[in-house]
């Protein structure tokens, strides 16, 4: 770890390699079958996710004890810490049980350092040092850091009473982070759920009953293509955070000469043409302009452009999307208004549509404010990693 930072002079530094065992990692050969698939837990690049949390359990591969014996794999032991070096540089974990790796990653023993540096407490500390790590990678297509540079990596550390306690309490930090993702991904499908209920006519609002009309995309939208407005505020249309100012989304990377952009004002609908299929649109709350790339739909009096927008998410209406998307492969797949105008779906009346789309709407107000509580946890706990992993603030020990 870099010494910018003037740690505690109670406490210990050392290169990590000093008080642990490094370990790395292997791939057996696919041309032998009997090396897979024999119980043997294996960390891949194909686990990225699992990298996500504090401890891996699971596996997407398995190799056997043959796999071990015959090639250059090797066990890691339990509370063994991991680091992937390669694709997701610098995400850490520690192994559950007794598990194999492979040549991705990088691997820290810390029971042979006579008690010197608690796992749980490395964890964090490689969680801290993520940005470092991210900074060191190099390459060109795959990032990745060399060997050569943990070998001369260092760390400081306290004693390991006051370790353990700094472990203990960021993993109360964890926990109420698994316990808020795990909030969100219910409500998600909750969600989820609703809108393929609400938005098919399977569940009707209570007092509605007027049966659901057909109609073409073409007979519920007119298509915005107004041009020269370059006066108004370039913005972005996102999946996940609807229609937002550019600047907020990325660099600006946009043409000096705007007179080609698209206008679109608040209710419109716009999604981007060559992703429609992917089901990049969103209802805009903004007044500005877009890149030609984009489509702007401005819904006629019969529909309500916020029931339209959850439904143009819809699975089984994407799928729509994608079928009538032209072109010979993805990278050149596009839904004009053209094509778009003569999809067919089926909608309720407008009072029906406005009800719907307020159920949904405080389903993603409750998701929002979740959301909004569990980034407040993960700086929180960032902030703290900072401040204890250092030693600026110091734990009380029992």
């Amino acid at each position: 770890m870099s010494r910018e930072h003037s740690y505690p002079d109670d406490w210990e530094t050392n290169l990590l390699d000093k008080v642990t065992k490094r370990g790395s990692g292997h791939t057996p050969s696919q041309k032998h079958p009997e090396y897979w698939n024999g119980g043997i837990k294996w960390v891949s690049l194909a686990d990225s996710s699992e990298l996500d949390n504090r401890y891996i359990h699971n596996t997407t591969k398995e190799i056997s004890p043959l796999g071990i014996k015959k090639s250059s794999a090797v066990l890691h032991p339990k509370d063994t810490v991991i680091l992937s070096r390669d694709a997701g540089v610098g995400k850490s974990a520690i192994l559950g049980q007794e598990t194999a790796i492979s040549q991705h990653f990088i691997a820290w023993d810390c029971e042979i350092s006579n008690k010197k540096l608690h796992h749980e407490f490395l964890y964090y500390l490689l969680q801290l040092m993520k940005p470092e790590f991210e900074r060191m990678a190099v390459g060109s297509t795959i990032k990745t850091i060399g060997l050569p540079y943990f070998k001369k990596l260092k760390i400081s550390y306290p004693k390991l009473n006051e370790q353990t306690t700094i472990a203990n309490l960021l993993s109360t930090w964890d926990l109420a982070i698994d316990k808020t993702e795990q909030l969100v991904a219910a409500k998600e499908k909750q969600k989820k759920s609703l809108m393929q209920s609400l938005l098919t006519g399977k569940q009707r609002i209570k007092g509605f009953q007027k049966p659901w009309v057909e109609y073409q995309l073409g007979g519920l939208f007119n298509e915005r293509a107004e041009r020269a407005n370059d006066h108004l505020t370039l913005v972005s249309i996102t999946r996940e955070k609807g229609i937002i100012p550019r600047n907020e989304d990325r660099k600006d990377t946009s043409n000096e000469d705007k007179s080609k952009y698209l206008r679109i004002c608040k209710g419109d609908i716009g999604y981007n043409t060559m992703r429609m299929w992917q089901g990049v649109s969103a209802l805009s709350s903004l007044e500005g302009i877009v890149s030609p790339a984009y489509t702007i739909c401005t819904p006629k009096k019969i529909v309500d452009g916020e029931f339209m927008a959850y439904l143009f998410k819809l699975p089984r209406i994407v799928n729509l999307f994608y079928r009538h998307s032209q072109g010979l492969t993805s990278d050149t797949w596009n839904l004009k208004y053209k094509h778009l105008k003569v999809i067919k779906v089926k909608v309720p009346d407008k009072e029906e549509q406005k009800a719907i789309a307020r159920v949904l709407n405080v389903c993603d107000e409750e998701l929002g404010l979740i959301k909004k509580g569990l980034a407040g946890l993960q700086k929180q706990k960032r902030g703290l990693m900072q401040k204890l992993l250092t030693g600026e603030w110091r734990v009380r020990l029992g």
